[in-house]
């Protein structure tokens, strides 16, 4: 159906039932999917005086609409569970997106005649990508089994090759794989050790007779005098008890129920809304994470919690929130159906700044909380602290950590804008550069970069390292002082500048230009803190390097992986920071990210050579 703006007509109809609807623009292009108990008297609710005149975001998204398409469900229920399956689909412009979310890993074991085990995630319509096979997970980000893919493989001989070669490669002559290409393992025999692997994954069993086995064969080794062999069996043995101990930590944690505190806190004057999650498992608090959305239409604190966990292979137990909602009973309902087991939904009522959170007047249904005492009390300091945190980034508008990095590091400003360089090489051929870079906390992926290295004929890192630093910041003093100059301009500016929503919103179409002319200003601009992955002798190369280029003013630290040391310029002993700090957490990330961007590079340059190899 189409609806022309302005000249909607009031007597055009909807259906008057439960389900989704689709906002397209002139281009087909879905710009809003929104849910409704009565399609009819929703979708006309959009089209009142009010809203048409008001220039809000919601005006905004109105001025776009050219054509609207429904879907009719048989219940609420229905409607919620479609709408956040479209959404995750269609990625509208005006709905929430959870542009912080992670992707959560899987592990699959391929339907194939000599599986193999390979690392998985969703896509966007979450499906799982690559070959089809038994799914395991999903596992955070530092779960004991995702860790020790590459250990399991070795281990059990599965093999690695994409496709059976003819003649057996050089994983078979390293111990790796057994070599079923050349039958030189059956396939009853190769799919033995596929199903130990399978247990490992689910459970424990088979690890303890795998275990005994491995410690004979040491012994065995030992007593045959070869020893190299006895000393990998001990380093793998030592392994897996760190895999099993591991193991049984997941396992309780996992018994037990799994608590989520979402806090949310409103910028009325903006109308954007700022959420931060903490996970709770068995008392131990972690997994903090902050998102912000429009109020748009139909966004709110209820469609966004049934996005996030509709995206969310983790479903907690219970759920607190900072706020009553109104659907509360649908939601649960709703959670249920994705999670498999019940979902109970409570207010926490916590004692900050009345004026930052919504509907906070409604205080007498928090009866029964105040009744309960040590619990109660501790869940409600869990969320004021989720509260102050959304208040300090919200007043500051960056990573409240970045404060207590620029106190630990001893620098001269917060360090808005971070660099960091890595170099990854696997012999003279493959010897690659990466410098990655984070604004305000976060990844910018526009100012990433790297370089292939051309100066350097031989392994070596610091040679390597000034090049990458020379090429990244090539540009003369002068340049650098002009930035600084440009740098206290713009911060006067943006005092005294009032960025209204709604003109951008209008006019950006009119302004890519000038968006892309800023991003790559933004890629240009000097950082206010290098990281240098690696030791001293790292960070005094890129010290030096910096002061021949007559950058000296710029901070630079190196990050070591092997203790999470942290050198600094002028001091022997390095700083080590807790390892639940945030601040370190943000180093470690962008660290990480420098690695994986190199590495990536790097396996890049190495297929591109094969391939190039063999078609001569």
């Amino acid at each position: 159906m189409e609806i022309e703006i302005p000249e909607y007509k009031v007597n055009q109809t909807f259906p008057q039932k439960p389900g989704v609807y689709l906002m397209k623009d002139i281009h087909e292009k879905v710009i809003y999917i929104g849910k409704a108990k009565n399609l009819n008297k929703r979708i006309k609710s959009y089209f009142s005086n009010d809203n048409i005149n008001l220039k809000n975001k919601t005006s905004i998204l109105i001025s776009r609409i050219k054509k609207i398409d429904y879907i009719i469900t048989d219940n609420e229920i229905e409607a919620f569970l479609l709408e956040s399956n479209l959404i995750k689909r269609y990625r509208p412009l005006f709905n929430i997106e959870l542009k912080d979310q992670q992707r959560y890993t899987y592990l699959k074991i391929t339907d194939e005649k000599f599986p193999r085990l390979l690392v998985t995630r969703r896509n966007r319509n979450g499906e799982f990508m690559g070959p089809k096979g038994e799914i395991f997970g999903p596992f955070v980000k530092g779960s004991s089994r995702f860790l020790t893919v590459g250990l399991l493989r070795k281990m059990f001989k599965i093999r690695i090759c994409k496709q059976l070669p003819k003649k057996e490669c050089l994983e078979y002559h390293i111990g790796n794989c057994d070599a079923p290409c050349i039958n030189k393992i059956s396939q009853q025999g190769y799919y033995k050790n596929v199903e130990m692997i399978k247990n490992i994954l689910k459970t424990n069993h088979d690890f303890d007779d795998f275990y005994d086995k491995l410690e004979n064969e040491m012994k065995q080794a030992s007593t045959n005098k070869e020893y190299e062999k006895a000393i990998h069996i001990r380093d793998t043995l030592f392994r897996l008890k760190n895999l099993r101990s591991h193991q049984k930590m997941e396992n309780t944690f996992s018994n037990n129920p799994v608590e989520e505190y979402i806090g949310i806190i409103y910028d009325k004057m903006n109308n954007i809304a700022y959420v931060m999650t903490l996970v709770s498992k068995n008392g131990v608090i972690n997994d903090m994470k902050k998102y912000q959305f429009d109020l748009i239409a139909d966004n709110s604190f209820e469609s966004f919690i049934s996005q996030y966990y509709y995206s969310n292979p983790i479903i907690p137990n219970k759920i607190y929130l900072n706020e009553i909602i109104q659907e509360k009973s649908k939601l649960e309902i709703v959670l249920k159906k994705i999670s498999g087991h019940d979902v109970k939904i409570e207010f926490i009522y916590a004692i900050t700044d009345q004026d930052s959170i919504q509907n906070s007047d409604i205080v007498k249904d928090n009866k029964i909380l105040k009744d309960e005492k040590l619990a109660v009390n501790d869940k409600i300091k869990i969320m004021e602290l989720i509260i102050s945190n959304l208040k300090t980034y919200i007043q500051k508008s960056y990573e409240p950590a970045l404060d207590e990095l620029k106190i630990q590091l001893k620098l001269k400003k917060i360090p808005h804008v971070i660099d960091c360089f890595d170099i990854s090489n696997f012999g003279n051929d493959f010897a690659v550069g990466a410098c990655t870079r984070f604004i305000d906390g976060v990844p910018y992926k526009k100012g990433y970069r790297k370089f292939k290295i051309k100066r350097t004929n031989n392994q070596n890192d610091f040679s390597m390292m000034e090049e990458i630093i020379n090429r990244r910041y090539s540009i003369k003093e002068q340049d650098f002082n002009q930035q600084i100059k440009e740098k206290e301009f713009k911060n006067k500016l943006e005092i005294e500048i009032d960025n209204e929503y709604t003109k951008v919103r209008e006019t950006e179409e009119k302004n890519d230009e000038e968006e892309e002319e800023e991003e790559e200003e933004k890629s240009k601009e000097l950082p206010d803190l290098i990281v240098i992955d690696g030791g001293k002798g790292h960070l005094n190369v890129a010290l030096k390097t910096l002061k021949k280029m007559g950058l000296e003013k710029l901070e630079c630290i190196s990050l070591a992986k092997e203790n999470e040391e942290i050198f600094l310029p002028f001091t022997e002993d390095p700083l080590s920071l807790p390892k639940n700090k945030k601040e370190l957490k943000i180093l470690q990330h962008i660290r990480d990210e420098s690695h994986r961007f190199g590495l990536d590079y790097n396996r890049k340059l190495r297929k591109i050579t094969i391939k190039e190899q063999i078609t001569k």
